[in-house]
């Protein structure tokens, strides 16, 4: 789904580029001026025979997140796409760390733009959005642990968006909701309600243990929504690795410190806001279409 979107809005800023775009699941043997592919192992199969077909093609690998922390290492067919691609495209710097040095040469950092709604955040309630499906590598009820135990002073609730990836998570996230009156799972919503979710929350907080470069975060910055996140290289390479509001993957306690701390000290909130607005130029959708122009100028 995340690869869909990201394809769908890379098109967009093609097309207004003055180009012709096709998005297409598979190589259909059809010629193009320009391949661009999503993830190293689901597309090798195409960038293979695309190389085979049109030995001058241009392609352009787009990395993803289960690229950069699996697949890389240990698959040979993702290792073989970085050899036949052209240039290669990170959705953040720090995922280069990933990609073996003989192939930096290639890179190309495009950070993913977003669009933002600025709404105004409930009032009885101290809301974090957490935005993301039900599966381990998120550790999707960081947060449910986080808020069981506060007092009754806190006005802190957590709202969980995303799709149960399996029968024992939809079990333990209905559960959850049930016995924890800070915490509702509504599963998955539109991406018109999710965005609005999401701009009306006081924070988004990702617990992941791993991400390529989380479309939310984008997201986040372009609502003026202030984020935590654990302290991993996908959410880093966007926020700097001097942002605030990082905590320590699988830390509960250091994630409900650090949620009392933002609905409590108005100044460590404010300081938060302060280095998401200076980072959202970043995912300005200007700056993502004068990226592409550049690195279609530097191919053609």
């Amino acid at each position: 789904m995340g690869n869909r979107i990201t394809a769908e809005r890379w098109a967009k800023i093609l097309r207004s580029l003055g180009h012709r775009v096709e998005i297409r699941e598979d190589f259909d043997r059809r010629s193009s001026d320009l391949f661009i592919a999503l993830h190293a192992r689901k597309s090798a199969r195409s960038i293979l025979q695309i190389r085979q077909q049109f030995e001058a093609a241009t392609i352009v690998l787009a990395l993803t997140g289960t690229d950069l922390n699996f697949d890389l290492a240990t698959n040979s067919a993702a290792q073989r796409s970085l050899e036949l691609a052209d240039r290669l495209v990170l959705l953040q710097p720090l995922g280069s760390k990933k990609v073996p040095l003989r192939y930096h040469a290639k890179i190309q950092v495009i950070y993913q733009s977003a669009h933002g709604r600025k709404l105004t955040p409930l009032k009885k309630q101290f809301e974090v959005c957490v935005c993301g499906h039900l599966r381990a590598v998120k550790d999707p009820f960081r947060a449910a642990l986080a808020v069981r135990s506060l007092s009754s002073e806190s006005k802190i609730t957590i709202t969980h968006l995303g799709r149960a990836m399996s029968e024992s998570m939809k079990t333990r996230a209905l559960r959850e909701t049930e016995r924890n009156s800070r915490y509702n799972w509504m599963g998955e919503v539109s991406h018109a309600k999710s965005q609005q979710i999401l701009a009306r929350s006081r924070l988004l907080l990702v617990s992941s243990k791993s991400e390529g470069a989380p479309s939310v975060v984008s997201e986040a910055l372009a609502s003026d929504v202030p984020i935590i996140s654990t302290k991993i290289d996908g959410v880093v390479g966007i926020l700097g690795k001097n942002y605030p509001g990082y905590f320590q993957v699988g830390n509960t306690q250091e994630l409900r410190k650090l949620l009392l701390r933002c609905e409590s000290d108005a100044g460590f909130y404010d300081s938060l806001i302060s280095h998401c607005q200076d980072r959202a130029s970043l995912i300005a959708p200007e700056s993502e279409l004068q990226t592409w122009a550049k690195l279609l100028n530097e191919l053609f």
